[in-house]
Order: structure tokens, then sequence, then C-alpha cells
């Protein structure tokens, strides 16, 4: 090896090096596969219990004609299939993580770890609050839109503590759910693929640039 590519080499690891003080670069492309299959599963088992309601066709647009308590019976099911897809997605994406760190060798809740949190609650909070007004005021057609998009901007948000490529994925579930916003009625469809295939997608091209062996 000749001085130059010695010098060449340390160079990349003491970059190697930076990037991993600074940045969380533990985040495995399954967990992202993992939780857009979980997604898919969700939406499917929301759309089947909407047609066994009979309100599949009417819910987003808020007009169903069916008494305050099963509405709210409604919304309570559906927050629990919410709260039981996140927690089976989080689980999922931390068992993939965790995994895929012990590989490398390297902590899981470091620094870069915290910061990548913090930076993706806030928006995710902020989210949160807004979706519950929406429920409050009984506007079901924005909420799936106002979930892509308050999601996006979560991710570009915390894209600066992580990987490049996830602020791409925020910014497209940010169009998504743009998009979404002027088609209401399609939410739990635009919801799917944002959440689902998107995930898919970006959980195998992250495997594939840099888990793939």
């Amino acid at each position: 090896m000749t001085e130059k590519d010695s010098q060449l080499t340390e160079l990349k690891e003491i970059r190697s090096i930076m990037e991993r003080s600074s940045r969380f670069i533990s985040l495995s492309g399954l967990s992202g596969i993992s939780a857009g299959v979980v997604a898919l599963a969700s939406a499917y088992i929301t759309h089947s219990y909407l047609v066994s309601e009979g309100v599949r066709k009417t819910f987003e647009y808020n007009n169903i004609y069916i008494s305050a308590e099963k509405e709210k019976e409604i919304i309570l099911r559906l927050g629990l299939i919410a709260l039981a897809t996140l927690g089976v997605a989080l689980l999922a994406a931390f068992a993939f993580t965790a995994r895929k760190a012990k590989k490398e060798g390297v902590k899981l809740f470091d620094r870069s770890a915290i910061r990548l949190a913090i930076n993706m609650m806030l928006p995710l909070g902020t989210g949160g609050a807004f979706c519950l007004a929406l429920l409050y005021h009984q506007e079901y057609g924005l909420v799936a839109p106002a979930t892509l998009v308050f999601y996006g901007l979560a991710l570009f948000n915390a894209g600066k503590y992580t990987l490049d490529d996830i602020r791409y994925l925020g910014l497209s579930q940010i169009g998504l759910g743009l998009v979404a916003s002027f088609n209401v009625g399609y939410g739990l469809e635009f919801w799917a693929v944002g959440f689902g295939v998107l995930h898919i997608v970006y959980g195998f091209v992250m495997w594939y640039k840099y888990e793939r062996k």
C-alpha cells in the first residue's frame, strides 16, 4: 500500500468515526419493511371494520347517519387499531435496529439517537394534537392526510441526525399527505401507500445500500 493509499484509508476511517458520533446510522432497512407490512395489515383491518359497519364510503366525508354513541364506538375502535399498529411497528423497528447496532458493535442509545428522537417528537406531538382536534370537530377526512404530513415533517426534521435518505422519505410523505388533503374520501388508501408501500420501498433501498452483504 502506497503512502497516498494509506492516507486515504485513514481519512475514510476518520470520516466514519465522525459520522458515527454525529449521526444515528444504525437504522435498519428491515425496520422500514416491517413497519410497512404492519401498516398494510392495519389498513386492511380498518377497511374491513368500516365495511362491516356500513360506513366505509361515507365515514371520511363525515356523511354518516348513525347515532352519536355508534360514532364514538367507531372512533374508539379505530383509535385502538392505530395504537396497536404503532406499538407493533415500533417493537419490530426496535428489534431490527437493535440487531443491526449489535452486529456493528455500536451503542443503540447514544447522543445521536437522543437528538434524533427529540427532533422527531416535536412534529409528531404537534401532529397528534392536531389530529385530536380534527376528530373533535368531526373532520375525519383530514386525519389521514394530517398524519402523513406531520410524519413527513418529523422525518425531514430528524434527517440531519441520521442517514440522508430518510429526508427523501419525509418529503415523499409530505407530498402524499398534501395530495390526500385535496382528495378527501380516499384517506385510507393514501395512508396505506404512505405508511405501507413507501416504508417497504424505503426499507428495501436502505437494506440494499447499507446492509446487503
